[in-house]
């Protein structure tokens, strides 16, 4: 995989919930049989109010930077909704006085990618691949060279520009009695390092130790990511791609879904099923 540049092209299947990882590209830690994480975000049932942005912000400690940083683009939210306008290609309908009759919203956290543009170009091994299908980031590894984010179609991959960790510091986010609300169980990122959504890697590890504690396995639903718990649609489902009998697994399988930017062949591990539109005329 690597001697072809990391990114040869191989068939897939086209049934998103099979073949993870796919065959000729397992160039990472992968083993056998393990679970892949994955996620579905109905987008008919998605009614961008941004509360899944609001808990992702609460559950893994990450500051607000303020308009004037979010304008120069050093903005560090792991999931971001996404609004289209009108169903055309033409940014002139966007503009249309019936524009926001038809809007569209997309969540759009790490996409966590069996073939990964951002884990191949960091030179110091910060991005990788765990066993269980997520991109992992090391943050004490990782030494700010932005390869990462400059090699993510999805740009979801964020810089921390300035300390906002540091007590009593000039960008402190989080000043007493503020610290008192960050999470324990996260870290909390310096200046000079990439961050980006973890599928609340912190949750899944500890469903994965209470479950081991209880001599069983993880089963489907003991894991709810803060995007999916705080979704009040119920839009965003997470699970074990590989267990057939899992929500997620089931609605990787159903029509509508679709992967972002699937012509790449990174083969994310979020599958999106289309908003259904009453009165559409399907052509052909």
């Amino acid at each position: 995989m690597k001697g072809n540049g990391g990114f040869k092209p191989a068939p897939t299947t086209t049934d998103p919930s099979g073949g993870y990882p796919t065959p000729g590209t397992q160039y990472s830690h992968y083993v056998p049989g393990e679970t892949r994480w994955a996620m579905a975000v109905d987008l008919a049932r998605c009614i961008g109010c941004g509360a899944c942005t609001v808990a992702c912000y609460a559950e893994n400690n990450i500051p607000v930077v303020g308009p004037t940083e979010y304008k120069r683009g050093r903005d560090l939210s792991w999931l971001r909704i996404e609004r289209y306008f009108g169903v055309g290609r033409e940014n002139e309908e966007a503009y249309g006085d019936d524009a926001t009759d038809d809007v569209r919203f997309l969540p759009m956290p790490c996409q966590h990618c069996n073939n990964a543009p951002c884990e191949p170009v960091c030179p110091v091994y910060a991005a990788y691949h765990t066993p269980d299908g997520l991109n992992g980031q090391v943050y004490n590894r990782c030494v700010g060279t932005r390869y990462c984010a400059n090699n993510c179609p999805y740009k979801v991959r964020y810089f921390n520009w300035y300390n906002y960790a540091e007590p009593g510091g000039e960008w402190e986010s989080w000043p007493d009695p503020l610290n008192m609300l960050l999470n324990p169980d996260v870290t909390v990122r310096e200046k000079g390092v990439m961050e980006k959504c973890t599928f609340c890697v912190q949750r899944i590890r500890g469903a994965q130790n209470r479950a081991r504690l209880e001599d069983r396995n993880v089963q489907d639903g003991d894991i709810t990511p803060s995007c999916a718990q705080a979704c009040p649609s119920e839009a965003i489902v997470f699970g074990d791609l590989r267990d057939p009998s899992s929500r997620v697994a089931a609605l990787a399988r159903d029509p509508r879904g679709y992967h972002v930017l699937a012509d790449l062949n990174t083969q994310p591990a979020i599958t999106y099923l289309a908003k259904v539109v009453h009165g559409a005329v399907v052509e052909g």
